[in-house]
């Protein structure tokens, strides 16, 4: 018999070299701190402007929220272990990980059908 179980992950990652990594950190950083923001003020731009209440502003708002919720599933962890010397993930996390990424991969998916569909219906 056997019984091998798995308790974690290796993560190899891009690059084993410390300045490589450092760079892409820079970059994944950088290109978070967009993504973030910008998709919060499309948001609160979308809440805040009474004129905005079609259903095509209604389904941006929602993309964007999708958005952010998918930005915040594996770039936390990519940008950890950029510093850490040990890159491991155990099973439970990355089971979570692909499961939020599956999960709202296709709810954003489905939104952006349904995108199509209102303006297929508008035309």
């Amino acid at each position: 018999e056997n019984n091998t179980v798995v308790k974690e992950f290796v993560l190899l990652g891009f690059s084993q070299t410390h300045k490589v990594q450092m760079i892409l950190f820079f970059f994944f950083l950088l290109f978070y701190m967009i993504i973030l923001p910008g998709n919060v003020l499309i948001i609160l731009t979308i809440q805040g402007e009474s004129q905005l209440g079609t259903p095509m502003y209604f389904f941006l708002a929602n993309l964007a929220f999708l958005d952010i919720c998918y930005c915040c599933v594996t770039p936390p962890k990519m940008l950890a272990d950029f510093f850490s010397h040990q890159k491991t993930i155990c099973y439970n996390a990355c089971m979570a990980q692909l499961f939020f990424l599956h999960f709202l991969g296709a709810a954003e998916a489905f939104l952006l059908m349904a995108m199509a569909y209102d303006r297929y219906v508008a035309i």
